[in-house]
Formats: C-alpha cells, structure tokens, sequence
C-alpha cells in the first residue's frame, strides 16, 4: 500500500489492483485509529468512519489533487508505482 501523501496527521494511500471491491476509483486514509475509504469522485466515505474535520481536509485536498489522483488511480489499478502528491498546507 503505497502512500501518496501525509498531512496534519492524515496519511493517505492507495493500495494496488484494489478496483474489485469498490469499484470505483478512492482512496485510503488514517488519523490515528481511524482507517476510511474515501472516492476520489464525490470525496465521500465509501467504508469506515472517520473524524469531520479531518475529513474535511481530506475532501479540501483530493479537489485540490482529483488529477493526479485519478492518474495514479490508473497506474494502482495496472499495479505501477505511484506518484507522490503535495500535502495540504
């Protein structure tokens, strides 16, 4: 599970070929004990649950990012690494 970013505490990531038990392009992140998966598509939580106001930078950054998340989205579906992305500052 590559890590793509980390910010106020929040790392996200994406794990490879993870397009079958979704089915559709999202992400994952963690604070502390908290584990969600979030779409990249609606910022939206698709499993888990997470703290609002984290979540809220969470979704402030993936519109930020929707680009490269969906390109790197492409390259964790094929199994290729993945690029790095700017936290939220």
């Amino acid at each position: 599970m590559p890590t793509i970013s980390i910010f106020y505490g929040i790392t996200v990531y994406m794990f490879y070929f993870d397009d079958k038990n979704h089915h559709k392009p999202h992400i994952h992140i963690n604070y502390a004990e908290y584990d969600a998966s979030i779409s990249i598509e609606s910022g939206e939580i698709i499993a888990c649950d997470f703290p609002k106001k984290k979540l809220k930078l969470v979704q402030a950054w993936i519109e930020i990012h929707k680009d490269e998340l969906n390109a790197d989205w492409k390259l964790a579906i094929q199994g290729d690494s993945l690029f790095k992305i700017a936290p939220l500052q």
